[in-house]
């Protein structure tokens, strides 16, 4: 266990230094982390922040922090592309309160807009179980949230950084952000439920339109912080081919063999 952590730290490229806070127990852990990469127009990770912060500040999801067995999360965030954004991190909050939740959200909404190159979903995954095992605090839950619009191309292959996260006891959620054609081989949601998502009761919800956006990020996060199960038509379904994991590091060679 102990070296599964040591070395998901090691490949987040990142030493995160979590709030002072004084910790504490809390029901989940939750790290959200954010695809910026360039094959969004700033017009859809403009509407995926707002999403965001709408979501955080929703009745829905207070409702299901407030109603959990102590009553609080802890929280943090950061966005990525072929890297961990390092300005946009933002550390360790708990929170406890509708207000908590608030400020949060407005720490989000003050982040400035960008968007960088490639797409490296292990570099985020890394980055988000070091930030979990960092933490001061407790988790009943321990889980790690990422949205993203494409398969990975850059950094370490993501299912084995996957499965170390799971390992350590980290439960991965996906939002398969499908606008447009990805070039995974039976979408997108498929190649995150083989690829990327793991640990008990993991899922990935798909985002099919841009008005989606805030109603599938406060789904997503009501059903993570509450702890209840997800839906059936999100899970993994039996029968299928497995989806090749390397398909979008084979596509970006591709591009530069011809």
């Amino acid at each position: 266990m102990f070296e599964t952590l040591a070395m998901l730290i090691s490949l987040s490229g990142a030493t995160p230094v979590a709030e002072q806070l004084g910790g504490g127990e809390v029901d989940v852990k939750l790290v959200l982390a954010v695809d910026t990469s360039r094959s969004m127009d700033q017009e859809e990770v403009r509407i995926q922040r707002e999403g965001y912060v709408e979501a955080l500040k929703h009745k829905e999801f207070i409702d299901a922090v407030t109603g959990g067995l102590t009553g609080r999360i802890a929280i943090s965030y950061f966005e990525w592309a072929g890297y961990v954004v390092p300005d946009s991190v933002i550390d360790w909050h708990m929170i406890e309160t509708e207000q908590d939740a608030v400020d949060f959200a407005r720490k989000l909404e003050q982040r400035p807009i960008t968007t960088q190159r490639r797409t490296s979903i292990s570099t985020a995954i890394a980055q988000g179980a070091s930030m979990i095992v960092s933490s001061p605090y407790t988790g009943m839950r321990q889980v790690i949230d990422v949205s993203g619009d494409g398969t990975n191309n850059s950094g370490n292959p993501v299912a084995p950084t996957r499965d170390k996260a799971v390992e350590a006891g980290i439960v991965i959620n996906g939002l398969a952000i499908m606008l447009r054609p990805s070039g995974a081989p039976g979408g997108l949601d498929k190649y995150y439920a083989d690829c990327v998502i793991g640990g008990p009761g993991s899922f990935v919800l798909p985002v099919y339109k841009v008005e989606d956006f805030a109603v599938a990020i406060r789904r997503k996060l009501v059903l993570e912080v509450s702890g209840l199960p997800s839906p059936p038509t999100t899970i993994k379904i039996a029968g299928q081919p497995a989806t090749d994991c390397m398909v979008g590091e084979k596509q970006w060679q591709d591009m530069f063999d011809r």
